[in-house]
């Protein structure tokens, strides 16, 4: 058996570095490496379009992948502080670039297999490209960001704490308008803060991972109240186009500078048994087969991991032509400057409104968890995504909590420069919040829309969203019905409700759709997690 494991590993990393020459079995040119289990697999929420591919690959290899998702941050961290190999055997992130920069990660991972690539590019709807002249003529990411601070066009993007499509983009712009073709530094970012900011100027459209902003992209566009594109995977863009769901659909511009792309590495962690060593050398020569490949390429519109698998006609740019790797940051410092700058320097301010659930069933853990919650995004909370998930500066925060009737509004405006002292001002109201009474959520909700609104009005270029908690039911005043018939004179403003306790979970979830918001689970995990997860979408 341990014979066969570093044989099996070897041919893995052999594959992962050389063309595959190899066809599948049912071509006759070999069988497939077997293995038996499950391979149980950290991956990011976008790989979950692969699972038909996986279950191929469980047919032919006897081993089902068993993937649990996560975010970036959230992924990277549980894999440096030890606590993935615990619970998993290997991971699948859109990229290890990040990861590798942590001190004693290299110790974490093992072998790592490159399955597919995609790079983060901008896509825009086709008249728009046009306008911008975008159809004939590929501009630079400097070209993108005067545009996009001129208001020439708008976009949707993840963000960059959250999700690895935002923070590529990131990345690869800074180092684009950096233009020195060597890693950016932690120092260089202050500089390129004007530009930067020019760039986000034009962000229209938030989410915390990419498959949730390409949904709300969609809906916008069937509302007819569309941004004009996308910052996103090319699969993403593509997908989107081969939808047909597009009231117009995107062209694809690929800056002439370069791009920083996603390659998907399936990555074993270290300290796995033989056992799951064969499992993990059987999926990697499955999923890099050339057959499976130009399946991967097919339905989901990355390109191809190997060499020699011919890339599809949809995939650009037009004509052929370059399409370069821009930088990636070589230290750590420069890579958390770069995402502590955007939430509290480059992006658009947010405005948050959270309504919270102060009612006689919150006593106890629950009130607990919800100051703790709250504490921890004033900075408390020391770990790799809560340092970048506490309130940002220049971001509005308004408290409403409520029980029989919505409570007093508390607002915080936190400065862009020492944002400690209003970050202890939050903290001590989290601390003083009593419960008692009985529930009045939509009573609640409709004064956070009043709240909102007249601040709309006066800054109408903030992100702002309104996270709503309960853990029970209305049991006084408006109900859903009664909502629901006031929200066509609201303004559009995303809820973002968090399932909990005995809470209306249908209710909830009605609520969240029709503002165009997400609810998030906490019924089975801790309140504070539910708040860092909501915070990558605001």
């Amino acid at each position: 058996m341990r014979r066969f494991t570093w044989v099996a590993l070897a041919l893995v990393a052999l594959t992962a570095c050389t063309s595959d020459k190899k066809a599948t079995p049912e071509q006759g040119e070999g069988p497939y490496l077997k293995g038996s289990g499950v391979l149980r697999v950290l991956a990011g929420s976008e790989l979950a379009d692969l699972q038909p591919i996986l279950d191929a690959a469980a047919a032919a290899t006897g081993v089902t992948v068993k993937l649990s998702t996560t975010g970036t941050l959230e992924g990277v961290e549980t894999v440096v502080n030890g606590t993935a190999a615990q619970q998993y055997d290997a991971i699948w992130f859109a990229s290890n670039r990040y990861l590798q920069l942590h001190p004693g990660a290299g110790d974490k991972i093992g072998t790592a297999t490159k399955v597919a690539t995609s790079p983060v590019v901008l896509g825009l709807r086709r008249s728009v490209a046009q306008q911008l002249g975008w159809t004939e003529h590929r501009p630079t990411w400097s070209e993108i960001a005067v545009a996009a601070g001129e208001h020439r066009f708008s976009y949707g993007m993840t963000n960059p704490a959250s999700s690895n499509s935002g923070f590529s983009a990131l990345v690869g712009i800074a180092a684009a308008l950096a233009g020195t073709g060597a890693a950016l530094t932690a120092e260089q970012i202050a500089p390129l803060t004007p530009r930067l900011r020019a760039f986000f100027a034009g962000q229209n459209l938030t989410a915390g991972s990419s498959g949730w902003l390409a949904d709300a992209f969609l809906k916008q566009q069937q509302e007819g109240k569309p941004v004009d594109g996308l910052v996103n995977y090319e699969s993403v863009i593509l997908s989107l186009n081969a939808s047909g769901k597009l009231a117009e659909p995107m062209t694809v511009v690929y800056p002439s500078d370069g791009v920083v792309s996603a390659d998907y590495p399936l990555t074993l962690l270290n300290g796995v048994s033989e056992q799951t060593k064969n499992n993990y050398a059987a999926v990697a020569d499955y999923l890099r087969r050339p057959s499976v490949q130009q399946e991967i390429m097919t339905k989901t519109l990355r390109r191809p991991g190997v060499p020699n698998v011919k890339l599809g006609e949809q995939f650009g740019p037009a004509g052929g032509g370059a399409l370069p790797e821009l930088p990636f940051p070589g230290k750590l410092e420069a890579a958390n400057a770069l995402i502590g700058a955007f939430g509290d320097s480059l992006r658009k301010p947010a405005r948050t409104i959270y309504v919270l659930d102060v009612s006689g069933s919150m006593k106890g853990e629950r009130i607990a968890g919800l100051k703790a919650a709250l504490t921890g995004l004033t900075g408390a909370d020391t770990s790799l995504a809560g340092q970048f998930t506490r309130f940002n500066g220049r971001e509005q925060v308004l408290m409403i909590p409520f029980s029989t009737k919505p409570g007093q509004t508390r607002r915080f405006d936190v400065p862009e420069g020492d944002v400690q002292p209003t970050l202890e001002q939050i903290r001590a109201y989290a601390g003083g919040l009593a419960p008692g009474g009985d529930t009045a959520i939509y009573d609640a909700l409709l004064a956070a829309y009043a709240q909102a609104a007249p601040l709309i009005a006066a800054e109408p270029d903030r992100f702002t969203s309104i996270v709503l908690l309960t853990d029970g039911e209305r049991t006084v005043g408006a109900d859903l019905a009664a909502f629901q018939a006031r929200l066509p004179q609201l303004p559009k403003i995303p809820v973002f409700t968090i399932l909990f306790g005995e809470g209306n979970v249908a209710e909830m979830q009605q609520v969240a759709t029709l503002t165009g918001g997400r609810s998030f689970d906490a019924r089975t995990g801790a309140l504070p997690a539910a708040f860092k997860e909501i915070r990558g979408y605001q």
